[in-house]
Order: C-alpha cells, then structure tokens, then sequence
C-alpha cells in the first residue's frame, strides 16, 4: 500500500473514527496505523513530531501531515473524494457549521460525556449532558425533513458529526428524544464500506 495515506488512530477514538470511516466510505486507499494511548505512545517524540498536540488522529500523506479530524475529512475530501464536499460557496459555507458544531458542542457535549463512562476523564457529567442535549437539538432540527444534514447526498459534514452521536448513550445521552438523529444514523450506517467504531458497555449502552 506504498501509496496510500497513512492514518494514525486509536480504537475507541470518535475524532479517529471520522477519519477511518470517511477513508472506507470514500473508498481512499489507507493504511490504519494504531497508536496505544493507553501506554502512552501519542506522547513518545515520534509522535509528537508529528502532531506536537500528542493526539489522534494524524493524517500522512506523502510529506503532508495533517491533524484535527475535521482538518483530515477536509483535505481527503478535496484531494480523493470531492462528491463528499459541494462545490459551491453556500454548500460549503453549511457543511462548515456543522463542522463547527462537530469541534465544538459534540466534542464538549457527547464525546466528554462518554470520555467520562469509558476512559474515566475527570470531567463535568452535567455540564456535558446540557451541551450534548444542545448538540442534539440542533442536529434533530438540521435533519428535519432531509436525509442528509447538507444537500442531498452524505458529506463530510455527516462524517464529523456521525461517531460521538452515534456512541452518545455510552455517555449516558440518550437518542430516544430525536427521531430524526436516529433515522440519520440507521442511513450512515447503510452506506456502503461503513465500519463502526468499538462500542463499550457503559452508560445507557450497558443496559
């Protein structure tokens, strides 16, 4: 796989996912490269040469390297796969707030609140359950009457916002209040390459 990208990840990583997911759906030739948090190897200096952040996931693509998942969907989007990007102002204008709303109430909403059940993060359990009840409202509201949240077909902006949704009852957000986030999940999950992420039996997935 000499030219394929390269995508340093780790399992049960939900911004690592993104990356993954999108690169099977788009069908983008990669090579999937682990990196053991738990023993520390997002830390060791290799790494951080990388990504002097120390975290997953890192895109290689010959001498480009890239980090933030959101950076990753858009450059493999405009390089490999550019169906899964509009190419128009205004669509790309919407594809870019969700991916604001990706980085900013998903990450602090439902991926802290499953980092809090799943790795132990020392966290704010309530804080995070309002900012995923926001995140959902919004995503429940953006899906009304549509398939998809930008135009007629997936993006990227449904990449970004698919694996902390999905993974939201590990954090013990429920999915039960939004009909049309669930429909939305059951659609991405159909498409074609689809590879979901680990799940883990805490919170509301445990029951």
């Amino acid at each position: 796989m000499s030219n394929a990208v390269r995508i340093h990840h780790f399992a049960k990583s939900g911004h690592a996912h993104r990356a993954l997911v999108f690169a099977k759906l788009a069908g983008i030739a990669h090579e999937a490269v682990p990196v053991d948090l738990m023993s520390g190897a997002h830390k060791s200096p290799e790494f951080l040469a990388m990504n002097p952040n120390g975290q997953v996931p890192v895109l290689e693509d010959g001498d480009a390297i890239i980090s933030d998942s959101n950076a990753i969907l858009v450059y493999l989007a405009r390089k490999y796969a550019p169906d899964w990007i509009p190419d128009t102002a205004l669509g790309e204008a919407d594809v870019q707030r969700w991916l604001t709303l990706a980085a900013g109430e998903i990450a602090f909403g439902s991926c802290a609140a499953r980092l809090i059940t799943v790795f132990g993060a020392p966290l704010d359990p309530e804080f995070a359950a309002a900012v995923a009840t926001r995140a959902m409202q919004k995503l429940e509201h953006g899906l009304e009457g549509r398939d998809w949240l930008v135009g007629d077909r997936p993006t990227i902006a449904d990449v970004a916002a698919y694996s902390y949704t999905a993974h939201a009852p590990e954090g013990n957000v429920s999915l039960d209040p939004y009909p049309n986030v669930r429909a939305w999940l059951a659609r991405f999950e159909a498409l074609p390459g689809f590879e979901a992420m680990p799940a883990t039996a805490v919170g509301l997935a445990a029951e």
